[in-house]
């Protein structure tokens, strides 16, 4: 059979940064288990394990849009090469803190240094491959290509994570976690080639204000806000109910099926040449994820879990897909890498938020108290979404992105 993605990976330099871009943004889907393992382990808190995890996560959230402003105005290389490297010298001073047993505030200090500086990685090779693509549909095939590389990452990275900490010794998952960020990052950074053109702000007069300023763009990541709710809230509420059922170690498994699904769909969806109307797909797959997650009330069984996770999982890349895809309609293509950002900081968002509050609920009525809170999460988000529709149908032309001038 043919293979749909031949053609924009055999595009001059693609395989190479995407590839790249997989190893770069590898070790951040690691980072938040590999810290909790580490620290649970060395101080025997899991509250202080949790909260310096969280304090990671919500610094990258507040800080990569910032990054990626930066990025835009003056160059990925230029502005990531010195933030990577502080990341991983952060992150492994993390390490040598904790190991060392210093203060702990030296232990957050280093986790809120590594996380604002980290980036977005999956925002920088997005908006490479808008540089090397000739059509919406190369593009389409793109986003939906590098949706199912973030979805292999959130399979494998915890669990290489888990078998360093647990097999080697606790540090283990974040020292290579730092490694990976800054080896990851040079070797997509150096690839000068397919880098965007910087947009200075003097020429281009482009960088004023805040992308945020569209309301189309508020909708569509406050609706990533509440699907990272849904995805942080299930990976707390799995864990309970797998143990629940004494099988604690098929957590693991269970949320591996979840995102298998999502790389299945994210493959299969970008094979296809879709016709309709972008924003009328997202609010289906929102709409779609949400009915899969409330499904998660009624299940009694692992075996059934699975089944229901695996199928929910394919609206997971077709939704986050069709959200980057629209981003183009909103943003000026010249600050593309902070509209993509922000996407993601509203599900890093999410994630932390969801898992702390299903946590509560969890404490409160079981692993169900954690299911409720993947509902309403859900939920939310659908009304969000509909409720953003008109303004997404509005800027919706047709073609999913302004490809530049070739």
């Amino acid at each position: 059979m043919p293979n749909p993605y031949r053609d924009i990976l055999g595009l001059p330099g693609t395989l190479a940064f995407s590839a790249a871009g997989l190893l770069a943004r590898f070790p951040v889907s690691m980072v938040a288990i590999a810290v909790v393992l580490m620290l649970s382990s060395i101080t025997g808190s899991y509250a202080t394990a949790g909260t310096v995890s969280a304090t990671f996560v919500v610094s990258q959230a507040v800080c990569a849009p910032q990054l990626a402003r930066l990025v835009d105005r003056h160059g990925q290389a230029r502005v990531m090469t010195p933030a990577v490297t502080l990341s991983g010298l952060a992150l492994a001073g993390l390490v040598v803190a904790a190991v060392a047993g210093a203060p702990l505030w030296t232990v957050y200090a280093c986790a809120v240094v590594s996380g604002a500086s980290v980036g977005s990685v999956g925002a920088l090779v997005r908006a490479r491959w808008t540089q090397a693509v000739r059509t919406p549909k190369d593009l389409h095939r793109a986003y939906s290509w590098e949706s199912a590389l973030d979805e292999s990452t959130y399979v494998l990275g915890p669990v290489i994570a888990t078998v360093l900490a647990t097999s080697v010794t606790p540090w283990a998952g974040v020292a290579t976690a730092a490694v990976l960020i800054v080896v990851g990052g040079y070797a997509f950074l150096a690839q000068r080639g397919t880098e965007p053109p910087a947009q200075p702000r003097h020429e281009t007069g482009a960088h004023r204000g805040s992308v945020m300023r569209s309301g189309a763009l508020v909708g569509i990541v406050v609706v990533f806000l509440f699907v990272g709710g849904v995805f942080g809230a299930t990976d707390v509420a799995v864990v309970a109910f797998t143990a629940e059922h004494g099988r604690p170690a098929a957590a693991g498994v269970l949320l591996g099926i979840f995102s298998l699904g999502s790389v299945l769909a994210g493959l299969l969806y970008g094979a296809r040449t879709w016709t309709g109307p972008a924003w009328r797909r997202f609010v289906a797959g929102v709409a779609v994820l949400a009915g899969g997650t409330a499904l998660f009330l009624l299940v009694e069984s692992l075996a059934v879990m699975a089944a229901v996770m695996f199928v929910t999982g394919f609206a997971i890349s077709p939704t986050i897909i069709n959200g980057n895809s629209m981003v183009q309609h909103l943003v000026d293509r010249r600050r593309l890498t902070e509209g993509l950002t922000w996407l993601s900081t509203g599900i890093n968002v999410g994630v932390s938020v969801g898992s702390s509050v299903a946590g509560v609920f969890i404490d409160d009525n079981g692993s169900v108290g954690g299911f409720t809170m993947v509902a309403a999460s859900g939920g939310v988000a659908v009304v969000t979404a509909l409720a953003v529709a008109p303004l997404l149908r509005r800027r919706d032309h047709g073609d999913p992105v302004h490809l530049p001038e070739r």
